[in-house]
């Protein structure tokens, strides 16, 4: 029996994988798709994200292969947010598309030892475990499901998904351009609608926008080629020599939560927990910070360094994160989808602020990186050196809490309460050295 079935394999899947062999937990992921899906529906990494990376020693390949984008858009508006105020080694985000950054996350998990099965389509919970189509039973003492938005493992819990349906809908195009925008990037808004073209690896461009003609609660039907290029005319005023069509897609501002990310042996991460309008590019972010939370507690829970309670925490700490992210996608959805002339006019005034009220702007920025996130313990602990000349990123890829002169800090980078006297969990201190080094040492207990 494995320590934890996860069910799905995107990048939450495949981050918690990689957290809970880091603590020394069995698992599994199954995943439906025989094989990665070329296309990418997230591109952007944000800062907070990078920090995560950071702090398990594998931001490298995604620093080296991403495009650096130092500043970021608050509902499509023409003023832009200045990410170089952030607190943070990495004030930008990064263009990389979403199927490069799970093959590196996937090369991290089956390195680490977790098993990653495709072709393994779960159709419901079994008292040891979950049921495969086939009618096999993988057998885990929890499981985990970072299935998406139609998630099985939350439906097979019993798990409530309140919210409100769709009533205005996006669309994107990756394609060829053969005139495309000078510096390969555009943003261009106005009554007839709005849209973002951004450079992709391959010579592909992805055109990614909304219009008043999809701005009703009716699916709008399968995007076409030609719908798109006169839509994106209409806009930009050119539709940029498009041809060549990779994919074409449309999503809808359905915005739902999960009325519990646990359930008894059963949780759940990323957009089996929240689904929303995919504004500003957080809702992968936010899938790997809810990994990132919740794989060093159900590791230490299995292997017993910590008491099944800590695992309600993981509710306690990131659904009102989740929370606050329906809010602002909805926030920025209003703001996108504002084509009127009161619409206009108030997306023109916000976006003046932006420009024009520092703190404002940095107060955004923070909550779209991801940096403002804080616990009943506390925020993330920034980056900094340690006495004995290590940092605290490279101290924290043991997995392990760090002792540091601010306190005690849990394996996601947040301050820690102090645990009772005679806790199981460990502690690396400030003190020994060689410490960045992946490989594990002897746990030291922690006393409060």
């Amino acid at each position: 029996m494995h320590d934890a079935v996860i069910v799905g394999a995107g990048p939450t899947g495949l981050w918690l994988a990689g957290e809970l062999r880091l603590g020394g937990a069995s698992v599994v992921v199954l995943e439906t798709r025989p094989r990665r899906d070329e296309n990418s529906k997230a591109l952007t990494i944000h800062p907070r994200t990078i920090e995560i990376l950071d702090c398990r020693g594998v931001a490298e390949p995604f620093l080296a292969e991403g495009i650096r984008i130092p500043n970021g858009h608050f509902g499509g508006l023409p003023d832009r947010m200045d990410f170089s105020v952030l607190d943070t080694p990495y004030p930008f985000t990064l263009a990389l598309p979403q199927a490069r950054t799970e093959e590196l996350l996937e090369q991290r998990a089956a390195g680490m030892g977790a098993a990653v099965r495709r072709s393994c389509r779960v159709v419901g919970l079994s008292p040891r475990g979950v049921e495969l189509a086939d009618g096999e039973i993988v057998a885990g003492r929890f499981v985990v499901g970072c299935d998406g938005t139609r998630s099985v493992v939350r439906e097979a819990a019993g798990i409530d998904f309140p919210g409100t349906d769709a009533t205005t809908w996006g669309w994107l195009g990756d394609v060829v351009l053969d005139a495309p925008p000078e510096r390969g990037f555009a943003s261009v808004t106005g009554p007839d609608g709005g849209l973002m073209v951004v450079p992709l690896p391959g010579g592909v461009h992805r055109i990614v926008g909304g219009d008043p003609a999809t701005d009703r609660p009716e699916w709008p039907g399968e995007l076409t080629l030609d719908e798109l290029r006169a839509t994106v005319e209409a806009i930009a005023g050119t539709d940029f020599g498009m041809r060549d069509p990779k994919w074409l897609s449309r999503f809808g501002n359905a915005t739902r939560q999960a009325a519990a990310y646990r359930s008894g042996h059963v949780l759940l991460a990323g957009d089996a927990a929240h689904m929303h309008f995919p504004t500003g590019g957080v809702g992968m972010n936010v899938g790997i910070q809810d990994a990132h939370n919740l794989g060093w507690k159900l590791a230490a829970v299995v292997t017993g360094r910590a008491d099944d309670a800590l695992l309600d925490t993981y509710h306690s700490e990131r659904h009102p994160v989740g929370a606050d992210l329906l809010r602002h996608t909805r926030a920025q959805t209003a703001l996108i989808t504002a084509y009127s002339a009161e619409g206009q006019a108030l997306r023109a005034v916000v976006s003046e602020l932006i420009a024009s009220a520092p703190d404002m702007s940095g107060v955004l920025a923070e909550r779209l990186s991801g940096l403002d996130v804080a616990y009943a313990t506390g925020r993330r602990v920034r980056e900094q050196d340690l006495p004995d000349g290590d940092t605290l990123f490279a101290r924290l890829r043991t997995g392990e809490h760090v002792r540091t002169e601010a306190g005690l800090v849990r394996p996601d980078g947040h301050l820690a309460q102090l645990p009772p006297r005679g806790s199981p969990l460990t502690a690396n201190t400030a003190q020994s050295s060689n410490s960045s080094r992946l490989s594990r040492r002897k746990p030291r207990v922690v006393r409060g």
